[in-house]
């Protein structure tokens, strides 16, 4: 998306200018000429203050490095201001550089605001809506049900995205958002829609089953390392080893029921596998909320709606997950 400020009259001019100043982005006088300032050298500018380094920005926006450096250098001629200082191994904003971003910051966020209810204004079920959502319920849930979802809403194009870290609405990231930690951004609608509950398992064939002292654990890598699923099972374990390290619930399963070992799984996962049996033994109770958000610009939005109503329906045909 591209924005480019150009003057057109003296009365749009002034306003214009007025705006930019209000931004902090043109400091020159109401009679000065105005300069044309590229949205996307914006957007290129506020990557790199983000990312600290200029091959980050590059990789967030899936550009090359000599692409956001030219970017910014046409933002600072434009301002004909320094933005940035350009260290050996990071870019650090000037002192009008820090106000600059702020500024743009602002900018951003309106620019993101216009394409929201733009989208909000195509009333009609069609169009592609970006569901965003953790993998375990992107890939044990949410993908049985695509073909029912496909058959009530023909027009609508479903972008399901696995992803285990946060993406951000108000950037317009996803549309519809599914998480395990509740919500705080005051631009959302949330709804708690269920209860991950979590539980330990085994092949029914392990070999040291009836003998927890000899259990072998299966963990999650450094993805995960920091979350309260591989604390809590970390703490079952004990002293006990850890024998191998994956990333996703998927591959526990496998490794679970191939018999590497004892592994911690969503109980609406574990419970329906007839080779893997539940150890309740002194297991602890742990489980994760199931929220829904969308952007309030967007929630009333039929066809986000149908996503959001999708999601919940999803989720309600599994007693494991009703919510608690």
């Amino acid at each position: 998306m591209m924005f480019a400020f150009r003057m057109i009259n003296s009365d749009a001019q002034s306003t214009w200018m007025a705006s930019l100043r209000k931004f902090g982005i043109y400091a020159g006088k109401p009679g000065d000429s105005a300069q044309m300032i590229d949205w996307e050298d914006v957007r290129h500018f506020l990557a790199a203050a983000q990312s600290g380094t200029l091959s980050g920005a590059a990789r967030s926006l899936k550009v090359d490095h000599a692409t956001v450096s030219r970017r910014l250098a046409a933002l600072e001629a434009d301002l004909d201001v320094k933005l940035v200082d350009r260290l050996p191994r990071s870019c650090r904003l000037t002192s009008v550089g820090s106000q600059v971003f702020d500024r743009a910051v602002e900018m951003e966020t309106a620019a993101d605001g216009i394409a929201r209810l733009a989208k909000a204004a195509h009333a009609p079920l069609f169009g592609r809506i970006t569901l965003s959502a953790p993998p375990v319920l992107v890939t044990h849930l949410l993908t049985d049900q695509l073909t029912r979802f496909r058959e009530k809403h023909p027009d609508i194009r479903l972008s399901l995205s696995s992803q285990p870290q946060r993406v951000s609405l108000s950037r317009r990231e996803a549309d519809v958002a599914v998480r395990f930690i509740r919500p705080e951004e005051i631009s959302s609608v949330t709804r708690k829609i269920g209860t991950l509950a979590f539980g330990l398992y085994a092949h029914r064939s392990y070999a040291h089953l009836a003998a927890p002292d000899r259990w072998e654990f299966i963990g999650w890598d450094q993805t995960f390392a920091d979350t309260p699923a591989q604390s809590w099972l970390v703490g079952i374990a004990g002293r006990r080893p850890i024998v191998c390290e994956l990333t996703y619930s998927s591959e526990h399963l496998i490794a679970v029921r191939a018999g590497v070992g004892v592994a911690g799984l969503p109980c609406f996962i574990g419970d329906r596998d007839r080779d893997l049996v539940r150890i309740n033994e002194r297991v602890p109770h742990f489980a994760r909320d199931i929220w829904l958000l969308v952007h309030r610009d967007l929630h009333k939005t039929p066809a986000v709606r149908a996503v959001m109503d999708f999601v919940v329906a999803a989720v309600a045909e599994y007693p494991d997950l009703a919510t608690q």
